[in-house]
């Protein structure tokens, strides 16, 4: 079978944060209880802190003279640490692409990448812990000002760099999308599930900060991270969220981190009728894999049938929600997943991209190490549609 070898679009990337990334634009007032900083602390575990708060999934993740996991290398990283190698032989400095925009963009021509959405490092961590809805807000302007400085939220029409925005106060989100969008953001990452009003983020009291971002064509990314919604409901369990990830069971990994979150998040969009009222919004689900999607369009499709005299919020849907999610939905593969199975599950692989996660361990060494791990059974024309021809269309203005 024929390997494709033409440009990658790169739909899960991610950068490192330079030392003064939580500090450079944060407010004075917020410098006790919010800095964002990592240090050793009384358990002898170097980690990230918010304020005097640790980000437990970080421990161990960085070493104090800033060593990192190896790119594409889980498997050999944990093995190593498993024979309590890990620091030793596997952690590698960071590289200056790893840190600065054009820097990256020689990489990205190593690796015949035309283009890639790019997401924050550590950062990835925080939202969960921003609790306080105005605190939040300025911590997430503060660092989306440095990701401006330092990567721009479009470089060169081949980076796009997605500043964070919170529903947490509406106000403040408002002013957080005026403020991206002025500066060229094509792309945007929010927090899976509801708002912490008890509301959908599709309710039609959020519709004045939708409409600025249906008006620019931005694109809204849920990549994983801490679903902090389900911290009650991991409660009646007698299980906890915001654990090391090396210490959190296999319930909090199937539930907290899995599909749930994402597939509640966008199911949620479609049954509000979302796409109807902002057509030019798509979503991406971005390091969730993509395994869980031909369970989801056959459910949904389903229980639009069984609600059909029910309730609905902004009105019935005027086609399958499988059709909607096709059109509006794009979906970052793991290198894992079962890609085949899934194209003749669901019958298209139009709303699949690739994903290298680089330069993170979880991911593959190079993007075109992509096919090999997970497309060697596809076509010619599915490897270039995961591989290139979806991202590309995916970030189309129009």
């Amino acid at each position: 079978m024929q390997t494709y070898n033409g440009p990658i679009f790169d739909g899960d990337s991610h950068l490192y944060e330079t030392p003064d990334a939580f500090t450079r634009y944060l407010p004075k007032e917020l410098e006790k209880d919010w800095t964002i900083h990592f240090k050793t602390g009384a358990d002898n575990e170097y980690a990230l802190y918010v304020g005097e708060r640790k980000v437990e999934i970080t421990g161990g993740y960085m070493t104090p003279d800033g060593k990192v996991p190896p790119p594409g290398n889980l498997k050999e990283w944990l093995r190593a640490m498993k024979e309590g190698k890990g620091e030793v032989d596997m952690r590698v400095d960071m590289t200056p692409d790893m840190m600065h925009a054009e820097a990256r963009l020689k990489k990205m021509d190593e690796f015949n990448v035309e283009g890639c959405l790019l997401y924050c490092g550590n950062m990835v961590t925080v939202p969960s812990f921003l609790d306080d809805a105005k605190a939040g807000a300025q911590v997430l302007h503060a660092y989306n000002r440095w990701m401006l400085d330092e990567w721009h939220f479009n470089y060169k029409d081949r980076i796009y760099s997605a500043p964070l925005i919170s529903l947490a106060d509406l106000d403040d989100a408002i002013r957080e999308a005026e403020f991206v969008i002025k500066n060229g953001a094509r792309a945007v990452l929010m927090s899976m599930g509801p708002s912490v009003h008890g509301r959908s983020p599709a309710d039609p009291y959020y519709d004045r900060f939708w409409s600025l971002l249906n008006e620019a064509h931005v694109r809204v990314v849920f990549h994983v991270g801490e679903a902090i919604y389900l911290k009650h409901h991991m409660a009646v369990w007698g299980e906890k969220m915001q654990e090391s990830r090396l210490r959190q069971s296999a319930f909090v990994w199937m539930h907290g981190y899995s599909e749930r979150p994402v597939v509640e998040t966008l199911s949620n969009f479609i049954f509000w009728n979302f796409f109807a009222r902002f057509p030019n919004i798509k979503m991406l689900s971005a390091e969730n894999g993509c395994e869980w999607v031909p369970n989801m369009l056959v459910k949904m499709d389903k229980v639009r049938g069984m609600a059909k005299m029910g309730y609905w919020p902004q009105g019935q849907l005027t086609e399958r929600p499988s059709t909607i999610f096709k059109r509006h939905v794009g979906v970052v593969a793991y290198p894992e997943d079962d890609i085949r199975g899934v194209i003749d599950q669901t019958g298209s692989a139009e709303w699949i991209i690739m994903g290298s996660d680089y330069p993170h361990a979880e991911g593959v060494p190079e993007p075109k190490d992509f096919i090999e791990e997970a497309m060697g059974n596809c076509s010619l024309e599915e490897q270039r549609k995961v591989m290139y021809e979806n991202g590309k269309k995916f970030m189309a203005s129009i």
